[in-house]
């Protein structure tokens, strides 16, 4: 008797890497056509104002000018997307313009476009463009927004583009009988993407078919059609959208830019190839950035530590514009802060406040980071008012393993989990106990050690369905065609590894394919850690369908019966007695043969699946971190780092650490130098890495991962999701060391990011 090989679970190396390893990618700025001409944008300096005109005359003039185009020369050709609101929610309609025409509302917004023969052409016209604009004042936080003296649009009462609550219980009587009550005020700062490949897009148009060509850098190849076909009024089948190879995305291209649209326009309208790609300055500037919170929150708890009730304000600074998912980010922070906390009453307003600020958007997490924050956040601040030991008091609070499927009083239902194991093994990897009483022996010169042990939750699988389709060849290949999209995922090696456990083929017989919408099947995308998770699922109900159909086939070539039969390695064969069998690839040159095939069986081995999953999933884990702080200088070192994670089943343990580690640096970054930075006028003044902190190797601790598993009962594999973990965890348990480490000197809280002048000052200010 064989034993099938267990494909899913083992540590294999990433099959896609050589090609980028060997510099032999394919990313948008390698496509060279022929006739190819050139985008640059004219964007506004001013960060709002009254757009009185826009002088191009000297500009058209200038070498190897094509065109110049205006908001005026798009009346009646484009339309904006104009986002649905999420569920519960209210929004204004204030979707992101194509070009400016009467207003600007943020620095870096697309306010004309400059055509030429080359790039160097473009650039050099696009500075003789001359906008006359008359300045307004500036709306640069949310407590301006708020205040509604400048309003940003008519249709944004008190410039609220998006509102929400939700309530569940008597609050207010809660809080007014609890015996301990904590209160925070929060200030979360915006980040950028700031993916190593900026966005860019070539387009191309064959009038013959009538067919609109566009690869850009995206993170999928279906949203970008879906939303090029409403914004051009152009049916979807006669877009094609291919998605070369991306340099990282982060969420940051989710949605089609402006730009891209226009680049799709000039290609029809002019009969020639057209490439845009923005540089660093306009990436920062331009492209929608994350987070972005300012939150009151509030604990009510009774004398043994039992959190009774949460109450929340939170005021979100969505920027100038909606972009079709600007408004779900601050839902989703809303909706997760009971965290993995059974806590039973809730009260969360949240409004979405206009800015004159590049629009926000999904950034790796996606609202899960900043809810992880602020409850861990508060977890600690009760913990230190009522001297408990912050371990202790989320053990009293954590939602049991008995209690799953668990309705949290926000209206998530999580489906699967064992809180208590994921804080007790981070606990133990970290050494608490002992790094406890190193830290009251206390450090050398009078550093500062912090311990930090934190939780988190995630949300996974949004828009709950995704396809797939599996073709076998004559000769027994496999090809895996994908709704999802890789960004640096290891689709290609994660996918594979599913279908090779199916049909038990060797991964080196697998294709899998992704990116073209002329090649895929409609799906959905890749983001918000759901690939594996409802795209591994449709590839596995696919590939099941296949064995079935070749199983049968199998029978037949055997005389035997199909229930008889048994698979491993590349063979199919009758238990029992092994040397009756066919190989995988004599099923599949019978399967395009109609004399070998039974009777009833059509030819050829398709399959493609959709998968509907009932709910989101919800991964989480449990992180600790210890840190040194000196206090001459303010630096922090962490000493060490432990994550543990339970993401459902591991397709690849290694594949998977890699996730997590990604996401925990950038999560360092968010917890120590990142942060987008305007001024009064909104000038944005982190315009280039320069000035933008992003994190350094020499900066990165070495991180232990580790991985649990309780399985998900929404998906046939049982998976739940890895993408964004690290960058959800990494933020809070960094806050949590470095505020256990300033408690003796009397720091209560202090916002992101900590940098060594941020953490000298506050220990400057301390009366201790």
């Amino acid at each position: 008797m064989k034993s099938p090989t267990s494909w899913i679970g083992r540590p294999l190396r990433r099959v896609e890497d050589p090609k980028f390893l060997r510099g032999e990618a394919t990313y948008v700025d390698d496509l060279v056509l022929p006739g190819l001409a050139h985008v640059v944008f004219v964007r506004s300096p001013v960060a709002h104002g009254v757009l009185r005109a826009v002088d191009t005359d000297p500009a058209r003039a200038a070498p190897g000018v094509m065109a110049i185009v205006t908001a005026a020369d798009l009346a009646g050709r484009v339309t904006p997307v104009v986002p649905a609101a999420p569920e519960g929610a209210q929004i204004a309609r204030a979707p992101h313009s194509i070009l400016a025409a009467d207003k600007v509302r943020y620095v870096g917004e697309p306010v004309a476009t400059v055509l030429a023969e080359t790039r160097r052409a473009a650039e050099d016209a696009a500075a003789l463009v001359a906008l006359h604009i008359d300045p307004l004042p500036a709306v640069t936080t949310t407590a301006q927004a708020y205040a509604a003296e400048t309003l940003l649009h008519d249709d944004a009462a008190g410039n609220v583009l998006m509102q929400w609550s939700h309530r569940e219980g008597d609050v207010d009587a809660v809080f007014a009988g609890a015996a301990h009550v904590v209160s925070q005020s929060f200030h979360i700062p915006r980040l950028a993407p700031a993916p190593i490949e900026s966005r860019g897009a070539v387009a191309v148009y064959d009038p013959g078919m009538d067919l609109l060509t566009v690869w850009c850098s995206m993170q999928d190849p279906h949203r970008p059609r879906g939303q090029l076909s409403r914004i051009l009024s152009r049916p979807d089948d006669r877009i094609r959208v291919i998605i070369p190879d991306v340099g990282g995305a982060f969420g940051s291209k989710g949605h089609v830019p402006p730009e891209t649209a226009v680049t799709a326009l000039l290609a029809i309208a002019w009969g020639r190839p057209v490439k845009w790609v923005e540089d660093r300055r306009e990436n920062l500037a331009a492209t929608y950035q994350g987070r972005g919170l300012d939150v009151d929150m509030a604990l009510a708890l009774d004398r043994d530590g039992h959190i009774l009730a949460i109450r929340a304000r939170v005021l979100a600074d969505l920027g100038a514009y909606l972009y079709p998912a600007t408004a779900q980010v601050p839902i989703t922070t809303s909706m997760l802060l009971t965290g993995t906390y059974a806590i039973p009453a809730v009260s969360v307003e949240t409004l979405g406040m206009a800015t004159n600020k590049v629009p926000t958007g999904p950034y790796r997490g996606a609202g899960r980071p900043e809810a992880a924050y602020l409850v861990e956040r508060m977890v600690d601040l009760a913990a230190h008012e009522m001297a408990l030991d912050p371990v202790e008091l989320r053990r009293r609070n954590l939602v049991p393993p008995d209690r799953f499927p668990y309705r949290s009083a926000l209206g998530f239902t999580y489906d699967s989990g064992d809180y208590p194991r994921a804080l007790g093994r981070a606990c133990e990897l970290i050494g608490y106990d002992q790094r406890r009483r190193e830290q009251s022996a206390g450090g050398p010169d009078g550093r500062l050690l912090g311990v930090g042990v934190t939780m988190y939750l995630e949300r996974a699988g949004a828009q709950l369905w995704e396809s797939a389709a599996l073709t076998v060849s004559p000769s027994g290949r496999v090809i895996v065609r994908l709704g999802s999209t890789p960004t640096g995922q290891a689709h290609e090696t994660t996918f594979a590894q599913i279908a090779a456990d199916v049909l038990q083929v060797d991964i080196g017989a697998i294709t899998v394919e992704h990116g073209d919408s002329a090649i895929v099947p409609r799906g959905v995308g890749t983001f918000g850690s759901r690939s594996t998770t409802v795209g591994g699922s449709a590839l596995f109900v696919a590939a099941q369908r296949v064995k079935a159909k070749a199983t049968r086939i199998a029978a037949h070539l055997l005389e035997a019966a199909a229930e008889d039969l048994q698979w491993a390695d590349g063979l199919i064969y009758v238990a029992g007695a092994p040397d009756r069998h066919v190989t995988f690839a004599d099923v599949a040159a019978a399967a395009f043969n109609p004399v070998r095939l039974p009777r009833g069986i059509e030819m050829g081995l398709d399959e493609h699946a959709i998968f509907r999953l009932p709910a989101p999933v919800f991964p989480y884990g449990a992180y600790a971190a210890v840190v040194e702080v000196d206090p001459d200088t303010g630096h922090v070192a962490v000493l060490d780092f432990v994550a543990v994670d339970d993401i459902g089943r591991v397709v690849n343990p290694l594949t998977a650490e890699g996730q997590v580690i990604g996401g925990v640096i950038q999560g360092l970054g968010e917890a120590f130098t990142e942060a987008v930075v305007y001024d009064d006028d909104g000038q944005l003044l982190t315009a280039t890495f320069a000035d933008y902190g992003m994190p350094r190797a020499d900066a990165v601790p070495t991180v232990r991962s580790e991985f649990l598993e309780t399985p998900s009962p929404l998906n046939p594999l049982g998976i739940k999701g890895v993408g964004e973990a690290g960058s959800i965890a990494a933020p809070a348990v960094i806050a949590s060391a470095v505020h256990d480490a300033l408690r003796p000197l009397g720091v209560r809280h202090l916002d992101f990011p900590f940098t060594p002048a941020r953490i000298w000052q506050a220990i400057r200010r301390s009366p201790f």
